[in-house]
């Protein structure tokens, strides 16, 4: 079995507070772009392996092993062969590695005819990470909590078109997060995306630009050189580094 884990885009990030846990309340919407994906093959094996190629993944663990490892403690399955053929950019804001855990659990649910509702696979994704849930539907979601509280809005990128520019840049969600300062927001995110698009340039914001804008300013470069290339809205993904616009 093939599958194709794609990346999302936040359109508008607002960081409301830290919790005790460490964890910070959100709130942003989430789209999924279908032009930015890895690919991944899952078959069943007499032992467990798993492989990549593509752009390198650090770190000696993968997401999806431990979406494999989930299920396979609580049900019976047989063990596989996984590879990642890693595109999506790592520490990019385009929720690669949520996508590929995800949509691991996704595969495995239909490779061994597990018939998990879509609320237990999100209950499994929350356990591989915030963002992870999201891309059980992948479909358009207003986030809130810590990424966990997800609601269906009704928007249509089809008019448009997206450009991304891809800084080779690697900002850590660690790093990201020190620099930023978590603020209740007197307007509501979701009643903001509600209004024409080409308002959003001046009321739809992603608190992370602030640092990182100010720690590596070409990629506020980066930003105002796609409005100068006729976006109507442009803004940083994400926690960063990648940058998207939006254009006619």
């Amino acid at each position: 079995m093939i599958v194709y884990p794609n990346a999302k885009i936040n359109i508008g990030l607002n960081v409301l507070e830290k919790q005790a846990d460490g964890y910070h309340k959100l709130s942003s919407v989430f789209y999924p772009v279908n032009e930015l994906c890895d690919m991944l093959e899952i078959l069943p094996a007499k032992h467990f392996s798993f492989s990549s190629s593509g752009i390198a993944i650090p770190g000696d663990s993968n997401i999806c092993i431990k979406a494999f490892e989930l299920l396979k403690a609580d049900f019976e399955i047989e063990n596989v062969t996984m590879h990642l053929h890693k595109q999506i950019p790592i520490g990019a804001g385009l929720g690669g590695g949520s996508a590929d855990g995800a949509f691991a659990l996704k595969a495995l649910n239909e490779l061994f005819k597990l018939e998990l509702s879509i609320i237990e696979l999100e209950n499994y994704a929350l356990q591989l990470g915030a963002d992870c849930p999201f891309f059980i539907e992948n479909s358009p979601k207003y986030i809130t909590g810590i990424g966990e509280k997800m609601m269906n809005i009704n928007l249509d990128s089809s008019p448009f078109k997206l450009k991304f520019i891809f800084p080779e840049l690697h900002i850590s969600t660690t790093e990201a997060y020190e620099g930023v300062i978590p603020n209740w927001s007197e307007t509501n995110l979701l009643d903001l995306v509600k209004q024409p698009i080409e308002n959003w340039k001046s009321i739809v914001k992603n608190d992370f630009e602030i640092s990182a804008f100010e720690k590596y300013p070409k990629l506020k470069k980066m930003k105002e050189k796609l409005y100068a290339d006729g976006a109507i809205y442009a803004s940083m993904t994400g926690s960063g580094s990648v940058l998207y616009g939006v254009f006619t």
